[in-house]
């Protein structure tokens, strides 16, 4: 009830926030999301004449426990539900069975303390002196000299002309928040020159100078981010070992979309590549453990093949013994590098989603936001225009994407499975009308319930992620 409550509340204060939030502040913000806020670094700092080329590359001690509560509720002002919130503040936390009090700080995990944290750290970029350009064609452009100030919740960069604006800033902004209960983590707080690089939510950006070239920026996955991922996919496998290939590809596959697709809108492709050399040498030691009495040419025949009908690739790991769909394929193993690089469109800094004047706006970015799907589902879905042949609703809601390789994994196995789960064939239109001999993309609810109507048994779920 709890939750529901802190939903509502939120409904009611987002809109009023959203109209004066910070113009490059985009973390748990509706439409606006990791991709926007490294995006606005590329914008930034891309280009030999870029000037913004001192970082301070800042991290806030635990911005979430430490925001001082009077100062929040001042922020609020008059709002309606300023008691509610000021209540489930101070209610304090279980954990473990025990109570701890919250004298300070926003519950990790509840509905509305994204929001309470944006709101806390709004005026961020007036503090930091930047300024922007309110009238001409540079209109929302920021002011020459002044620096730029890119935050999502508590992560932020700070692009400075030299290191000595860049250490006024810090100390500015070290002002700015004691009164709201934080501090810099000194340790993971330093301020370094763009040719250094430096890392911002799982990227790497940095500027390369090679030979007589001029410098070019590069934003890649960073190294701590590769490292992670490629001990995941070890652990996984390890975890997999008695089990047959179709367990494995339902447990990896996610796990390789989810990550893909986070990645894809920086200089991956060599990075994925890799990945895949690694899984491939992976999945292979793992069939030689699963067979040792087996010769080498005996697994890969039994393992690796064309399986995707739409590349010519005969190292595609899969499970012969398994049909997934209705037209026959062989389940298989995802690769990284079928993800293709997209360069994200940047979210305008001021657009609210709630603003009555940029309905267009906000329609025409969804529709340009394509989802990390195959090109086969991709044409489907483009057919209907995003919707369900039954029900008519959208297949993938267009709001909030995944904001993080994890959240990308988690909506592999819940919203694709749910919507498109592998290939859903129908012939029947919205509430049984016959639409032709069409393979069109249904909801699995929509399609189960179909099936329920004409006194069928529902087709068996097909396994996570296999999508």
């Amino acid at each position: 009830m709890d939750r529901c409550h802190q939903a509502r509340v939120r409904n009611a204060l987002e809109p009023e926030w959203e109209a004066k939030f910070d113009a490059r502040s985009y973390g748990f913000r509706p439409g606006r999301g990791c991709a926007d806020a490294i995006g606005s670094l590329y914008s930034t700092l891309n280009g030999t004449h870029a000037q913004r080329v001192w970082i301070l590359d800042a991290d806030l001690s635990a911005a979430f426990d430490r925001i001082d509560h009077v100062r929040l509720l001042d922020a609020l002002g008059g709002f309606p539900a300023r008691n509610l919130i000021a209540r489930w503040l101070s209610a304090g936390v279980i954990e473990n069975r025990r109570f701890a009090p919250t004298e300070e700080g926003t519950p990790q995990g509840g509905v509305i303390s994204p929001l309470l944290m944006n709101v806390a750290l709004h005026g961020m970029e007036e503090a930091v002196g930047v300024g922007y350009r309110r009238t001409g064609v540079n209109a929302g452009k920021a002011v020459m000299g002044t620096p730029i100030l890119v935050r999502y919740a508590d992560d932020f960069a700070v692009c400075c002309h030299t290191r000595q604006q860049a250490e006024q800033v810090k100390a500015r902004l070290a002002v700015w928040l004691a009164p709201r209960g934080l501090v810099f983590n000194e340790d993971k707080t330093r301020i370094v020159h763009l040719e250094e690089g430096f890392n911002f939510l799982g990227f790497n950006l940095r500027r390369y100078r090679r030979g007589g070239r001029p410098a070019k920026l590069l934003i890649k996955p960073s190294q701590e981010a590769v490292r992670r991922i490629r001990c995941r996919l070890a652990d996984e496998i390890r975890r997999m070992r008695g089990s047959n290939a179709m367990a494995l590809i339902a447990r990896l596959n996610p796990i390789i979309r989810g990550w893909a697709a986070y990645y894809r809108g920086v200089v991956s492709s060599n990075l994925f590549s890799a990945l895949d050399n690694y899984v491939w040498w992976l999945t292979f030691r793992w069939a030689r453990r699963t067979h040792p009495n087996k010769p080498k040419k005996w697994i890969v025949r039994r393992y690796f093949g064309r399986f995707n009908r739409s590349r010519n690739d005969r190292w595609v790991f899969g499970a012969r013994d398994h049909v997934f769909n209705e037209r026959g394929d062989i389940a298989y193993l995802t690769k990284f590098s079928w993800t293709k690089i997209v360069r994200h469109q940047l979210v305008a800094g001021g657009a609210s989603p709630d603003d009555p004047d940029l309905t267009q706006y906000w329609a025409m970015r969804r529709r340009k936001m394509l989802a990390p799907l195959d090109s086969y589902n991709l044409r489907l879905l483009a057919e209907q225009d995003g919707h369900c042949s039954l029900c008519g609703d959208y297949i993938l809601t267009p709001d909030q994407p995944p904001q993080s390789p994890h959240d990308w994994e988690r909506w592999w196995l819940s919203i694709v499975k749910r919507a498109i789960a592998a290939d859903y064939l129908t012939h029947h239109g919205r509430d049984g009308i016959s639409d032709g001999n069409r393979t069109r993309l249904v909801h699995t609810s929509c399609h189960r319930s179909l099936r329920a109507r004409r006194g069928r048994t529902p087709a068996p779920a097909t396994p996570s992620g296999l999508a």
